[in-house]
């Protein structure tokens, strides 16, 4: 659904000369995790080796932001961690009920709220309005950091000696620290570090210094983004060309990712807002639960090849983002077909947004 149709599709945009260059993305779209999912995985391949008791395999979305060449260094710590690491394990018996085609029992499920593919340009609109009124971040110093704190939690398929199970993983905090510029930050997250968590500073994978871009941003790099929407989308289109399984899903999926794991200011959230408007396919949900039980109604895209339908989570009154979940809503995913409508494989709530002026400072009343 675009919202000009007069105006040519914005995959074909043409690209422009002076873009940053871009992250490689391994996987498309339904991305939270990711990273951590890689480590862990490339964890249980080396044990799998020199001590075959648990071999385990397992398939995740990836999250934003982290950069695997971050996590790579603390494999020893993030081990530790995830033995004491709860989870779920939930038998086929208990996956679905066939009556209803809903997922049930104790894993993370839903009701599939209904979409409306014609209510979210106003919608947004809307959000846009609020979100206007809103202040951003004040004028961030260079000695500061940007606080994210949110909770979340997953469903996903472990395969364990040739036996694939559902897993769901607790509900748990993750805190991030990011200097404006990008060179400092810190990470603290349950199951991917440990309880003093691990430095976000360093160079990439291939040892030179990061680049912000959209699929890493600092916030010095989001106060530099077009706060118009039609450019803006455009640079998203450009930036992520060849990117995802769409190019409209993974423009989405670029704006979900800012929204939940940044702090952008104020006029670039409103363009976030309006750009995601024209992106066709975006629709309206009537109904949705963030990671902590908040019911809102969502900005959702259903990712026609796998089934699974991303949810933009807004408070129904004051129209405030409270947090992002994939839901599958179509078919079935996952090996032997384990993820069944209903499952929710991803649901995050974005708990508090500041600026501080220490690492591993919270916020008052966070």
């Amino acid at each position: 659904m675009n919202a000009n149709l007069s105006q040519p599709h914005p995959a074909e945009w043409e690209e422009t000369e002076h873009l940053l260059p871009s992250v490689e993305r391994e996987l498309p779209a339904g991305r939270h995790q990711f990273h951590k999912e890689r480590l862990m995985t490339r964890i249980h391949e080396d044990l799998r080796t020199t001590a075959p008791a648990r071999p385990a395999r397992t398939t995740r979305p990836r999250g934003p932001f982290l950069r695997r060449a971050v996590l790579l260094p603390a494999a020893a710590c993030v081990l530790a961690a995830t033995i004491g690491t709860g989870v779920h394990l939930l038998g086929p018996g208990d996956a679905t009920d066939h009556g209803s085609g809903l997922a049930t029992g104790p894993l993370l499920t839903t009701r599939i709220g209904v979409a409306d593919p014609k209510g979210a340009p106003q919608l947004l609109d809307r959000i846009s309005l609020a979100s206007a009124a809103v202040p951003g971040p004040s004028p961030v110093r260079e000695n500061q950091f940007v606080y994210i704190g949110s909770k979340s939690a997953g469903t996903h398929v472990r395969t364990d000696h040739g036996k694939s199970t559902l897993v769901s993983d607790e509900l748990h905090q993750r805190e991030t620290w990011s200097s404006p510029d990008g060179t400092k930050g810190w990470l603290i997250e349950r199951g991917v570090t440990g309880p003093e968590g691990i430095t976000l500073a360093g160079p990439t994978e291939t040892g030179q210094a990061p680049t912000a871009n959209l699929n890493a941003p600092t916030y010095n790099y989001l106060a530099t983004l077009p706060t118009d929407p039609d450019a803006l989308l455009r640079k998203i289109y450009e930036e992520t060309r060849g990117k995802g399984r769409t190019p409209d899903q993974e423009a989405f999926t670029t704006i979900g990712d800012l929204l939940g794991g940044s702090y952008p200011p104020a006029a670039l959230t409103v363009a976030l807002y309006k750009a995601a408007a024209k992106i066709p396919g975006v629709v309206t949900v009537d109904d949705a639960v963030d990671a902590v039980g908040r019911h809102g109604v969502a900005v959702a895209r259903l990712d026609d090849t796998s089934g699974l339908r991303t949810e933009w989570i807004f408070d129904s009154t004051t129209l405030a983002f409270l947090g992002e979940r994939s839901v599958q809503v179509e078919g079935e995913s996952g090996e032997n077909g384990l993820i069944k409508p209903g499952t929710v494989v991803f649901t995050q709530a974005v708990m508090t947004r500041a600026i501080v002026d220490r690492i591993k400072e919270a916020p008052t009343g966070s």
